[in-house]
């Protein structure tokens, strides 16, 4: 990246472990990580999980490769009801069972949390969108509403450029060298945002993460597989879902979007204009969310 330094400039952000609630907007420190729990799945895999929030209706919410309770937390910020975060394995604290690993493994993580929490909305970003797509397959009745945000693949394995992203994140990962995580982890962050105070402070917060927990082998496998055989086999779906895409989004294709909200019964699209809706339309994407499931 051009101008990249590492470590971060003195002002480049926090000196606290971990992302709180979401990506920062200045160089202040996040707030702290709150405390999570290992729960016992049915399959036999331990998945850390953090609940917030009280009463019902009762919220999954399931994240992206490489990322975790701390990203998908910002989704739900004005989500009402119970909120059930979990890391899939691989990532976190979460068990790391041998692999390689597939969509279904997957798929029975995400059922194994919501069935444990009572959950009837779900919430899937990236690769979560793509393990719930599998989920439903099984059981198109599961839940009450869905929200599928920047679903990356669906009955096709990803493209070539996104398949090259994830093998180098895995890389990194394993390497333990900061340097080298910090140059693939830097591409999830628009250009203008590089290089600032809150780009900064998102980066280290990343790294921490990245860096003290580490991700499984097992996942080394998922970015050539697809979670369906057939996108129709998601006609069987019965709840309303609201599925939001990008576009100019290489690791997201717009494409996968509209094909998953044509496969769903029920779906409702929405296409933000250009990438980087986290940093760019935040105070928007909260709303959507939080008015499709309150709704």
């Amino acid at each position: 990246m051009r101008g990249f330094r590492w470590p971060p400039p003195p002002d480049g952000g926090p000196r606290t472990w971990g992302p709180g609630p979401g990506a920062p907007r200045t160089g202040r420190p996040a707030l702290p990580e709150p405390e999570t729990e290992l729960v016992t799945t049915p399959h036999g895999v331990r998945l850390e999980r953090l609940v917030t929030g009280t009463g019902d209706p009762a919220t999954v919410f399931a994240h992206g490769l490489g990322n975790g309770i701390a990203t998908t937390r910002p989704f739900g910020s004005a989500v009402t009801g119970r909120r059930i975060f979990f890391q899939f394995r691989g990532h976190g604290r979460s068990d790391s069972p041998p692999g390689p690993w597939t969509y279904l493994d997957l798929a029975r993580d995400l059922r194994a949390v919501a069935d444990l929490g009572g959950a009837t909305r779900a919430f899937g970003a990236s690769l979560g969108a793509g393990a719930l797509c599998r989920l439903l397959v099984e059981s198109p009745e599961r839940f009450e509403k869905l929200v599928f945000f920047l679903p990356a693949v669906l009955d096709k394995p990803r493209g070539e450029v996104a398949r090259d992203r994830l093998t180098d994140l895995l890389d990194a990962v394993e390497s333990g060298d900061a340097s080298a995580l910090a140059d693939v982890v830097s591409m999830e962050l628009p250009p203008a945002v590089r290089n600032t105070p809150a780009g900064w402070a998102y980066l280290r917060q990343r790294l921490d993460q990245l860096l003290r927990d580490g991700l499984a082998p097992g996942l080394a496998s998922l970015p050539e597989q697809a979670p369906l055989r057939d996108a129709g086999a998601l006609a069987q779906v019965t709840a309303p879902a609201l599925v939001i895409g990008c576009a100019g989004d290489d690791l997201h294709p717009v494409s996968v979007a509209e094909e998953l909200a044509a496969a769903l019964p029920h779906a409702t699209l929405h296409v933000y204009d250009r990438p980087g809706v986290l940093w760019s339309e935040r105070a928007d994407l909260r709303e959507r969310i939080s008015g499709f499931l309150n709704g």
